[in-house]
This record gives C-alpha cells, sequence and structure tokens, in this order.
C-alpha cells in the first residue's frame, strides 16, 4: 500500500488486460464448480457447434457459454425460456471484460430431459423382452479369448488389462478401439461390436469405461447399440461407470458388473486358484489311472493266463502229458499183469510137472521094469503085447498134453483181460492179443476178426 501511495499514477496503473486476467484469476480460483438455475436467454447457435446464452432470473443474469466438445446428449433442444440447471465454472471473457459461466453440462430444471429419455428406452426395451433373463448367455469357465470394447487410451482399458493379467495372464485380449462418449460414440461402439461378431475370435466380450456424468455415460444409452447388444451371439458384460451407475447396455448385456476391473474379475478366474483345482484334479486323474492300470494289469494277467491254458498248444501239450501218463500207467499195468501172469504160469508149470503125465509113465516105466523082470519068465511072450499097448497109450497120452499142442506149432491166445481166446466173436478189430508159445509169447493188434468155422479161417494170401 505504502508502494501505491508512494509512486504517481501512471507507475502504479495496470492495462485492462491485466487486470481482466487478475479478475479471471481470482474468479476460476476463488469459486468451485456449481449448478446454477435459471432461464435461457440470448440463445446464440453458431457454425462452430457451440452455444451462447444467458442465464436469467428475476433480479439478475449471467453469460453462458457452452463449448461443443463439452456437449453431450440431447442439446438441440435449448431454446429461449428454457428453465435449466447449468454445471460449470465461473470465468472471465478478458477479450471483452465478461464475467460468465463456462457450461459443461446442462439439465432442464426439475426432472432431467436426459433421466426422462433413459426411462422411456428402459421401459420400451423392457416391454420388449430384452432384458429377460432367459436371453441371457453364460460366460465361459475360461474364454481362449477375451475382445474388449472401449477407448484404447483410456482408464478402463488399463485397469481391465491389469486385472486380466494379475487373474489369468495366459488369456490373449483383442482391443476394438471406439468413442466411449461423444455424438459418435455410439456409431463407434455398435461398429466395434458388428468388428468384433464378424471376426468370430472371442470367447467373451467387455464393454466398458470409466466413470462420469449421465452426459458422458450417453453412448451407452442409445437404443441401437443395445438392440446389437441384445442380438449378440458372443456373452457380453457390461461394465459403464461406477457401481452406482446404470445404464440401458448395463441391461440387455448378457452380464453386468459394476466396474471396468470387475468385469475382468468375472471374466477369468483366479489363476492360482484355478492352479489349485487343476492340480487337485491333476491329482485325483493320476490316481484314477493308477487305480485304473493295476486294475487292467490284474485282468490282462488273469486273462493271460487264462489264454495260455485256453491255446490249442497247452491243450494238446495237456493231452500229450496225460496220454504219455496213460501210456506208462498202461506199461507199468501190463507189466505187473505180465509179471502176474509168469508167477502163475510158473506155478501152473511147476504144478503140471509135478502132476505131469511124464512123470506117471516114468514111474509105471519103472514099476513096469521090475513087474517085467518078475513078468520075464512067465509071460516073456505077453510082454511085446503089453509094451506095444503102452507105447499107443503113451503116443495117445503125449498127443493130447498142452505142451505137445504147442510145440506143434500152435499158440493159445490171450485177451487183455489174459483171458484164452476161443472165439473169434469175442475180440474186435483194434484189439491187443498176446500169443503163448511153445517158447516165448507174441502180442499183437487185431486187423480183423472173422467170424464163423474154422474151415473158413484160411488166409487168401
Amino acid at each position: 500500500m505504502k508502494d501505491l501511495l508512494s509512486s504517481t499514477p501512471a507507475e502504479a496503473a495496470v492495462s485492462v488486460s491485466q487486470l481482466n486476467r487478475r479478475a479471471k484469476a481470482l474468479l476460476e480460483q476463488g469459486i468451485a464448480k456449481l449448478w446454477v438455475e435459471g432461464e435461457i436467454s440470448n440463445l446464440a447457435r453458431p457454425a462452430s457447434g457451440h452455444l451462447y446464452f444467458s442465464l436469467k432470473d428475476d433480479a439478475a443474469q449471467i453469460r453462458a457459454a457452452f463449448f461443443r466438445q463439452r456437449q453431450r446428449g440431447p442439446t438441440i433442444g435449448l431454446k429461449n425460456g428454457d428453465k435449466v440447471l447449468a454445471f460449470g465454472r465461473v470465468s472471465l471473457y478478458e477479450a471483452r471484460g465478461d464475467y460468465q459461466l463456462i457450461v459443461e453440462q446442462v439439465e432442464p430444471a426439475g426432472e432431467g430431459a436426459l433421466k426422462r429419455e433413459f426411462d422411456r428406452l428402459k421401459k420400451k426395451l423392457a416391454a420388449e423382452g430384452l432384458f429377460d433373463e432367459s436371453l441371457k448367455q453364460p460366460l465361459p469357465a475360461l474364454p481362449t479369448r477375451i475382445g474388449v470394447i472401449t477407448s484404447p487410451s483410456g482408464a478402463a482399458v488399463r485397469d481391465v488389462l491389469t486385472v486380466l493379467g494379475r487373474r489369468f495372464r495366459a488369456v490373449p485380449v483383442v482391443i476394438y478401439p471406439a468413442a466411449v462418449q461423444g455424438d459418435f460414440a455410439p456409431a463407434e461402439l455398435r461398429a466395434a461390436l458388428e468388428a468384433a461378431i464378424r471376426r468370430d475370435e472371442c470367447d467373451v466380450l467387455i464393454l466398458c469405461r470409466g466413470g462420469g456424468s449421465l452426459e458422458d455415460l450417453w453412448a451407452f444409452n442409445d437404443e441401437r447399440l443395445a438392440r446389437a447388444i441384445a442380438d449378440c451371439p458372443i456373452p457380453v458384460v457390461s461394465a459403464v461407470g461406477h457401481e452406482v451407475d446404470f445404464t440401458i447396455a448395463d441391461f440387455v448385456a448378457d452380464v453386468r458388473a459394476p466396474t471396468p476391473s470387475g468385469a475382468a474379475e468375472i471374466v477369468v478366474p483366479d489363476r492360482d486358484d484355478w492352479l489349485h483345482r487343476l492340480n487337485a484334479l491333476a491329482a485325483r486323474i493320476r490316481r484314477e489311472g493308477r487305480r485304473s492300470v493295476e486294475e487292467k494289469a490284474q485282468s490282462l494277467d488273469w486273462l493271460g493266463r487264462r489264454l495260455v491254458r485256453s491255446s490249442p498248444a497247452a491243450n494238446l501239450q495237456r493231452q500229450h502229458d496225460r496220454l504219455r501218463a496213460l501210456r506208462s500207467a498202461l506199461a507199468a499195468a501190463l507189466r505187473h499183469d505180465l509179471l502176474e501172469r509168469r508167477r502163475d504160469l510158473e506155478s501152473a508149470r511147476a504144478e503140471l510137472l509135478r502132476r505131469s503125465p511124464a512123470l506117471t509113465v516114468q514111474r509105471s516105466l519103472a514099476r513096469l521094469a521090475a513087474g517085467r523082470q518078475r513078468l520075464a519068465a512067465a509071460a516073456h511072450g505077453s510082454v511085446g503085447d503089453a509094451r506095444h499097448r503102452l507105447e499107443l497109450a503113451m503116443r495117445s497120452l503125449h498127443s493130447v498134453s498142452p505142451l505137445a499142442t504147442l510145440d506143434r506149432g500152435y499158440a493159445i491166445v490171450l485177451d487183455e483181460q489174459g483171458r484164452a481166446v476161443t472165439n473169434a466173436a469175442d475180440v474186435a478189430a483194434g484189439d491187443r492179443i498176446r500169443a503163448r508159445l511153445s517158447r516165448g509169447s507174441l502180442v499183437a493188434d487185431v486187423v480183423e476178426s472173422r467170424h464163423g468155422d474154422n474151415t473158413d479161417d484160411v488166409d487168401d494170401d
């Protein structure tokens, strides 16, 4: 203040530009953004697309500028006399020194036009059944590729990629770029969705953007976009704004996520939890596999043993072994029977020799010789006759002796049971017989058995 008082007016003076600049800084720094209610007047729509108007009430007015890049949603209906709520910051236009409100959002006073339009479209689409749960598609348990429809430069895509990378980095992500606010945003969002459907490379789509005002999110309330989402053959997760924000896209999507990060949490499982489940499943598969292999191995061993037992070679070997055993048993039985019969024969021979007529004859001869001597004197003439009769008797006796019969080339034929065979009908072709000779015996197989009188048994050969 002292400097001002001590200086001359020319030295203390500031330019108009400096004054307006200082005033602008004071206004912008001293007054925070706020809502202002008033009536539109002096509305101007230059070719630049900006809107200029005044807001007034019964006692005052303020100039307002609504620049094109800030305009969201339906603004074409604004006209003089409308009662509106304008949100923005207080500033000063330095060139003219005009104190003004830089508007960022405009809504009709009372219930906003955007809210009315939102409610109207929501009611219409609900009546058509576009929100029915029966139309919702289930999300894949583990997608092979995820599509994200959003602005590639926004914070939402970074949040989604961060969460996806943390939860399941192995799943690839495709970004379908589109504006998420502004007049061209609905068309770009529809085009991105159509591209995702046409390319058919993703199992699930995330439609997302960060938070904002109703105007900022208005592109996601587009009716044509809502119908495109409802008709999309790929499951769509809508994640627009914050948890308290709702758009028409949220209602028609298959799943609504509270935030873009929440959408990423929904579409992929947690890698660690998934790996834990996979490891548990793998361990179970290994256990079941080992058990199955062991069971199959046992079955294979059993079938192998059964196959070996049932094979023709094994059967043939068993039959061969059985035949060899039977042959050995038969040979042993025959040897035993032969020995028994040999002992019987020796016993019979001894008995036969004991009772042989030759001995009787010898004794008779001895008696005869004694009698001859005694009778030589008395009946020398009758001796010759008696001797002659005796020789005849000896020849007759010798002719009926079994041994004499054998000596003449005959044989005693025995069957397998050792019985004498006297009738050809008692044996058949293939039977085994034994022929007892004067010296030794013969074992033979019967080739043919001819029945009838002995006169027919003539060998034609």
